[in-house]
Parts: C-alpha cells; structure tokens; sequence
C-alpha cells in the first residue's frame, strides 16, 4: 500500500504523520484491497480540510473529505470514514462475487 501526505498551506509536522501512520493499524484489515491512500491536508484560515483518495485493487477510488478547526479531531472522523468505506467496498465486491 502506498501512502502519500500532502500538506497544502502548511507543512506537515512529524507529529502529523506519525499521527497518520499510527491510525494506518485501523485499516490493517484491508492492506490486501488498497493500492494507494493520497492523503491532503488543507490549511483554510483558520480550519484545516483532510481529504484522502483511496485508491482500491480493482480499479474503483473514494475521495473523502472533512473539514473543522483541529487537525487531529479531523483526521479521527477521516478514519471512521475511511473505515466504513472500506468495509462497504469489500462487501460490494463480495457480494458480487457470491452471485457469479
């Protein structure tokens, strides 16, 4: 899995990514269905914008997005979002496995 953080309007802070990289455990359940995860994290003002696209081993990609005034509090609704997206690509794909 490819991972790429992009801060936009500020730099990234080691503390940041280690952030990022610790919360990656959340998602080890899906590690064989992710190519790439393009994380973005935008500085408005005052309020940041964290965006991911995730791009899946058969070919379909998400883009999500959230956006508020602590970064930290962002990227933990990004996960529970990458992380109900996951699950509900994995069962399409099983579902549609189960009727071939």
């Amino acid at each position: 899995m490819n991972l790429e953080i992009t801060g936009i309007h500020f730099n990234v802070s080691d503390e940041i990514r280690q952030a990022i990289e610790k919360k990656l455990s959340r998602l080890e359940f899906a590690q064989s269905f992710i190519i790439d995860l393009l994380f973005k994290l935008i500085k408005e003002n005052r309020a940041y914008k964290a965006e991911v696209t995730i791009n899946f081993r058969w070919g379909s990609s998400a883009h999500i997005s959230v956006d508020g005034f602590d970064v930290y509090e962002e990227l933990d609704k990004l996960f529970d979002k990458i992380e109900a997206k996951i699950k509900k690509e994995k069962s399409k794909i099983q579902d549609h496995k189960s009727t071939e």
